[in-house]
């Protein structure tokens, strides 16, 4: 087998935020790229890292306010200390998540070409189509875009500490009046996570956007030996994600909705204790479960619709019950009616008695099913993240290279 040689190999700064399922992608994309010979490093913080540091899901900002404080200080953070850590390196590219905004304003200070990761919905601007947050069907018309721009301006002023900082970095560096998210991403391109027929068509800026699907490949994982559903009832399962994996009085709502409509119900609380959630009354709760087993043996799954949940089910044909709770949840649930792949209901409006019939429907109609096993049947043809560093190394003008076994690769010298 031939080698790949240094000289195609590339130094790759990646900056991501430290939720979870975001970190999760960027290993996935950064195990990629080690394969193919390149150089990887994260920054966290002041530092570069050959690895992020892991999340800690228990000290995650439990409300929206706290959230975008926690966010406005880290890429205040990130700014401050970024640029003499990434001058020590000398990265070739950046791989910014489009939720850190420090990546595009540090990408743009340092001039070094940066392409956005899209962990969630892509906060890429496209005519007609609402921001991530907004549960909104896209609307071309000139009162949609009036409406957009209006709800823009509002999205602004919720995160307005982030909105201040990306203001305060951007004119003291220069960059012109940068004020949110969307102002920070690449102009070269953004890998999504998102998959075709999923996301919203971008007939303008669609070549921009590249749909990868889940850059982690399936693996295969036993149901735990506990759990074990009967076969002849439907199983549905209840999941809110690693930082809403809190509300329990929701969850205990879901699970007896799901019961009295005639389902098994195991709730998986995220990383959260298990020991505190005996008032939720399903059949099993645990602190953690494989999800892509799981998901292989339920019927329905409710979600907080996170967008790696929600590709997980569209992978596995799942149909989704979809109570969006924050961030870019209602734009995903949005995206689950649209395609026919589930329901979705406010949580505030949520009734035992609401979720109980949606339940039942989801069960009963097979629409929801065919849609859903639709996405599953093109799931082996995504580009994951293969496909990712392909395109990254078409951003880099390095030809494909050639994947050698671990034993024949060189290590990057500093």
């Amino acid at each position: 087998m031939m080698v790949q040689y240094d000289r195609l190999a590339a130094r790759i700064l990646m900056i991501c935020p430290p939720y979870p399922s975001h970190r999760q992608a960027f290993a996935a994309l950064a195990e990629a790229l080690r394969a193919r010979g390149h150089h990887i490093r994260f920054l966290d913080g002041g530092m570069v890292r050959s690895l992020p540091c892991p999340p800690d899901v228990h000290r995650q900002p439990a409300h929206l306010h706290a959230e975008i404080a926690a966010g406005a200080d880290r890429t205040r953070m990130l700014c401050k200390h970024g640029p003499a850590a990434i001058a020590t390196y000398r990265p070739d590219l950046i791989l910014g998540d489009q939720t850190e905004p420090a990546a595009g304003l540090l990408s743009r200070h340092l001039d070094i070409p940066m392409i956005s990761i899209a962990c969630a919905l892509p906060f890429d601007d496209e005519p007609g189509v609402p921001i991530p947050f907004l549960g909104w069907q896209p609307d071309r018309s000139e009162r949609g875009a009036r409406r957009l721009q209006t709800a823009r301006r509002i999205a602004q002023w919720v995160m307005r500490r982030q909105s201040m900082v990306i203001r305060t970095v951007a004119l003291e560096w220069g960059l012109g009046p940068l004020r949110d998210f969307s102002d920070c991403v690449s102009p070269l391109m953004t890998l999504a996570q998102t998959v075709p027929g999923f996301d919203h068509p971008r007939p303008v800026t669609g070549n921009h956007v590249h749909h990868m699907g889940l850059f982690r490949d399936p693996v295969a994982e036993p149901m735990p030996c506990d759990i074990r559903p009967d076969p002849t009832r439907p199983l549905v399962y209840v999941s809110l994600g690693t930082l809403q994996g809190h509300r329990h009085r929701l969850l205990a709502r879901i699970a007896r909705a799901c019961r009295t409509a005639g389902a098994q119900v195991l709730v998986s609380l995220g990383g959260q204790p298990a020991e505190q959630a005996h008032d939720i009354p399903a059949d099993w709760v645990r602190s953690y479960v494989p999800q892509r087993a799981v998901l292989g043996r339920a019927q329905v799954c409710v979600t907080h619709a996170g967008l790696n949940t929600v590709m997980e089910c569209l992978e596995q044909g799942v149909p989704m019950l979809a109570l969006p709770l924050t961030n870019d949840q209602p734009g995903v649930a949005a995206r689950i009616a649209r395609t026919g792949t589930g329901l979705r209901l406010s949580p505030v409006l949520a009734t035992e008695a609401r979720i109980r019939t949606a339940v039942r429907s989801l069960l009963t109609d097979p629409s929801f099913r065919m849609n859903a096993d639709a996405f599953a049947q093109d799931a082996c043809h995504w580009p994951r993240a293969r496909g990712a560093v392909d395109a990254v190394e078409h951003v880099l003008g390095r030809p494909p290279a050639l994947v050698m076994p671990p034993a024949e690769r060189h290590e990057w010298r500093q």
